[in-house]
C-alpha cells in the first residue's frame, strides 16, 4: 500500500508540474510516512550525500568548459573546417551541419548546446545556399542528437554514478554508435542533397584559405581528443581532465582566437550553475527514491517478472528501446537516468546485459527524446531559433531520426558496438 502511495504522489505532483527534483522528495516522504518508518530525519542526509559526489564535479566543469568554447569562436571556425574536409566529395552545408555536430558533440558533450551554438549559425546559411527551410531545421536538430553520445558525454557522467560504471569505459562505449550515427545520417543527408540538387556547384580551391580554415579548427579538435585519450587511458580522473578542459578553453579563447571576454566568462559561468545545479538538486532527491525502491526489493520483482516470461535476451532488448522510447518522449535525459537506471540495469543485466552496453542503450534512446515532442528539448531550442512549430520541426527531423533508431536497436543485439572499443583499452565488461 505504501508502495502505491508513492507512485501516486509521484504521478500528481508530476502531472501538476512540481519540478521533478520536489516531486520525487516530497512522494518519498509521503512513503516513509505511510509505512511508519522512522527514517524522516535521515532524508537531509542522503539528499546532501546523493550531490557530494567527486564524480559530479566532472559534470559542471565539462558543461562551462563546453560553454566556453561555444563563446570564445569556437562554432564558425568549426564549420570552416568542416567545409574544407568536405571539399573533395562535393559536400554542402547539409553534410557540413553533420559532421560539426559530431565535432561539436565531443566538446560540449550537449546536444541542446549543439542545437542552440550551431543551429544559430547553420540555418541561416543553409536557407542562403538553396536548402528549404524545414529540412534545414531537420538537419540540425537531428545531427545534435550526437552531442551526448559521442564522448565526453555529460549524461554518460550521470549515468556512471548511479551505475558504479568507469566513466572511461562508458565514454568509449558511447563513441562507437555516436559515429555510427553521424556517418548514417551524413550519407542519408548526403542522397538527399544530391536528389533535390542542394548541393553548391564547387568552387575554386584556394590553398591559403584551405590551410588557415584547416589551423583554425585544430585547437578546438585538440580538447575532445586529450579528454578521451587521458580519462579512458587512465592518466586523470573524469574531473581531473575536465578541469584540464576549462583551462584549456580558457587559453584558447583568450589567446588563440582572441574572441574570448571576461563578460563572456561570467555568462558561461551562470548558465553552467543553473544547468548543473538543477540535475544535481534531482540527484540527490533521486538518492532517496532509489534507496526506498531498494529497501522494497522492487527491481528484485521486477527482474523476477520478466524473467519469468522465459523470453530471449534480444526479445528483452526490444522492449527496452520501445520503453526507453516511450520515457523519452515525455522525460528529459537526467531525470529518466536517475529514475530508470536502478530499476531496469539489475533486469538487463540477469540477461546478460553489460553496464556499459545498457548504459550506450539507455544514452542512445533518450537521445532520440530530445528531438520528438512534447518535452523534446532541441525541438525547442531549434523553434527559439527559427520559430517553426516543434510537430513541424519533429516531421522535418523525421527521416534522419530514424538512422538513430537503427543504430540503436544495433547495439542492443549487437554488444561487440559498445563493449569492443572499452575491452580494447583495457577495461572489464562487468
Amino acid at each position: 500500500m505504501a508502495m502505491v502511495i508513492l507512485l501516486i504522489f509521484l504521478i500528481v505532483f508530476a502531472f501538476l508540474g512540481v519540478p521533478l527534483a520536489f516531486s520525487i522528495g516530497a512522494s518519498c516522504i509521503a512513503y516513509i510516512e505511510a509505512s511508519g518508518l522512522p527514517f524522516l530525519s535521515m532524508i537531509p542526509q542522503r539528499v546532501w550525500n546523493g550531490a557530494f559526489s567527486e564524480l559530479m564535479i566532472a559534470m559542471p566543469l565539462f558543461m562551462l568548459a563546453g560553454e566556453l568554447m561555444n563563446v570564445g569562436g569556437l562554432t564558425q571556425r568549426l564549420m570552416n573546417f568542416c567545409m574544407e574536409i568536405l571539399r573533395p566529395i562535393n559536400g554542402g552545408l547539409g553534410e557540413v551541419n553533420v559532421v560539426a555536430s559530431m565535432l561539436f558533440g565531443g566538446i560540449s558533450g550537449s546536444s541542446v548546446a549543439d542545437t542552440s551554438a550551431l543551429g544559430s549559425i547553420e540555418i541561416p546559411a543553409m536557407k542562403e545556399q538553396g536548402y528549404p527551410e524545414g529540412p534545414s531545421t531537420g538537419i540540425t536538430v537531428a545531427s545534435s542528437t550526437m552531442g551526448m553520445i559521442i564522448p565526453p558525454s555529460t549524461p554518460m557522467i550521470v549515468y556512471s554514478m548511479i551505475s558504479g560504471g568507469s566513466v572511461g569505459a562508458l565514454f568509449l562505449a558511447g563513441a562507437l554508435p555516436g559515429v555510427l550515427i553521424g556517418l548514417s545520417q551524413l550519407i542519408l543527408v548526403y542522397a538527399i542533397s544530391v536528389k533535390k540538387h542542394w548541393h553548391p556547384k564547387r568552387g575554386t580551391f584556394d590553398s591559403k584559405l584551405f590551410w588557415k580554415h584547416i589551423l583554425g579548427g585544430l585547437p578546438a579538435l585538440i580538447m575532445p581528443i586529450f579528454i578521451i585519450v587521458c580519462v579512458s587511458g587512465g592518466v586523470c580522473t573524469a574531473s581531473e581532465s575536465a578541469g584540464v578542459a576549462v583551462f584549456y578553453s580558457l587559453i584558447v579563447g583568450f589567446f588563440v582566437y582572441r574572441e574570448l571576454t571576461w563578460k563572456d566568462v561570467w555568462v558561461a559561468l551562470k548558465k553552467t550553475f543553473v544547468s548543473s545545479s538543477s540535475i544535481m538538486i534531482i540527484i540527490g532527491f533521486t538518492t532517496i527514491f532509489t534507496w526506498v525502491l531498494t529497501m522494497q526489493n522492487v527491481p528484485q520483482i521486477i527482474a523476477g517478472f520478466f524473467m519469468s516470461l522465459n523470453m530471449p535476451s534480444w526479445g528483452i532488448a526490444l522492449i527496452f528501446v520501445l520503453m526507453i522510447l516511450m520515457v523519452g518522449t515525455f522525460i528529459d535525459v537526467s531525470p529518466a537516468i536517475l529514475l530508470l537506471t536502478p530499476i531496469l540495469l539489475p533486469v538487463m543485466q540477469e540477461y546478460g546485459f553489460t553496464t556499459l552496453q545498457f548504459g550506450a542503450m539507455m544514452i542512445t534512446g533518450l537521445a532520440i527524446g530530445l528531438v520528438t515532442p512534447p518535452v523534446g528539448m532541441c525541438l525547442n531550442a531549434c523553434n527559439k531559433i527559427n520559430g517553426m512549430p516543434v510537430v513541424k520541426i519533429f516531421y522535418h527531423a523525421l527521416p534522419y531520426v530514424a538512422c538513430n533508431v537503427i543504430v540503436l536497436i544495433l547495439i542492443s543485439v549487437i554488444p561487440a558496438l559498445t563493449t569492443w572499443l572499452p575491452a580494447l583499452f583495457g577495461y572489464g565488461l562487468n
